[in-house]
């Protein structure tokens, strides 16, 4: 009886071993469960931090290649005039009609509520500054970006997966001047161009459509010239200059950053194009800010 009762005695403490093995076990998943999830959000910050440090690396690094290049007059003339044609006089069909039709709504509104409230003469000013301030220069740059951005980081990225631009170092030519100084000279010089046909365009058409709705055309050109100065102008070409850096300098780097064949390339594009719009905005808001110094339209 003592041998069967020491040995009941053993099963029991198994037994109970074996359980409180158990719920340790189970303690340390729901542990490790839960420390995943909290970890999860801060290790998610943590990646969008990093990723967002190295293309602000990456981007000030090329940019500062980019302009040594320039300085030193290692500029390809040829190349630069082939990619004036392609993002400057190429892009000015879609950028007209999509500065035009902006212009258009804005007046459309506008001349009715003017011709409503008694302030119709001030429409062509209001379109004016509206379309020499922000439409003209930002909606062209949004339109060479979704048109000559994504090309540029299309073409570098299947250069880059094709190992293209490994046989222009092994021939001891850099990538940088080769493909991104002449892009982004063809920028600068094409951009502030685009924009003031798009200035004349949506004036235009603002002006058109502002008449059909009851406003007096000399009472809208005599608002535009007393309302629009050449400053005005001149402050929105100057924002297509640091719009033309952001194109060029993002769709280069997402290009030269590609990898994973041609699903990397499509995945590339779409970064250049959705970094650079979102770039030029935030940084519009900064420039006008600057520029401007939050004065209404009439000061």
């Amino acid at each position: 009886m003592g041998i069967i009762t020491d040995v009941r005695r053993d099963n029991g403490e198994s037994e109970r071993a074996g359980r409180i093995d158990l719920v340790g076990e189970v303690l340390q998943d729901v542990g490790n469960e839960v420390a995943a999830v909290v970890s999860a959000p801060g290790e998610y910050v943590f990646r969008a931090f990093t990723k967002f440090f190295e293309f602000i690396g990456e981007s000030s690094i090329l940019l500062t290649r980019t302009v040594r290049f320039i300085l030193a007059g290692r500029i390809d003339l040829r190349d630069t005039v082939n990619q004036m044609a392609f993002i400057g006089v190429a892009s000015l069909p879609i950028v007209l009609v999509t500065v035009a039709f902006s212009g258009a709504v804005l007046s459309l509104y506008m001349s009715q509520l003017g011709v409503r409230w008694g302030f119709g003469g001030y429409t062509g000013g209001v379109i004016g500054l509206s379309v020499a301030r922000e439409l003209g220069p930002v909606l062209t740059a949004v339109v060479v970006t979704a048109r000559s951005g994504s090309a540029i980081a299309a073409e570098i990225g299947t250069m880059k997966v094709t190992e293209q631009i490994d046989a222009l170092r092994a021939l001891a030519v850099s990538p940088v001047q080769y493909l991104v100084v002449p892009r982004l000279i063809a920028a600068i010089v094409m951009l502030p161009v685009l924009t003031i046909f798009s200035d004349i365009i949506g004036t235009v058409a603002g002006y058109l459509v502002a008449v059909v709705n009851g406003v007096a055309g000399g009472g809208y050109v005599s608002s535009l010239k007393s309302q629009v100065l050449p400053s005005d102008v001149v402050k929105g070409l100057v924002k297509t200059l640091f719009f033309a850096v952001v194109i060029v300098i993002v769709g280069a780097q997402q290009g030269l950053r590609t990898t994973g064949g041609a699903t990397g390339v499509g995945r590339s594009t779409t970064s250049a194009v959705v970094i650079s719009i979102v770039t030029i905005y935030i940084l519009n808001f900064f420039l006008a800010y600057v520029m401007f110094g939050g004065k209404t339209a009439f000061l």
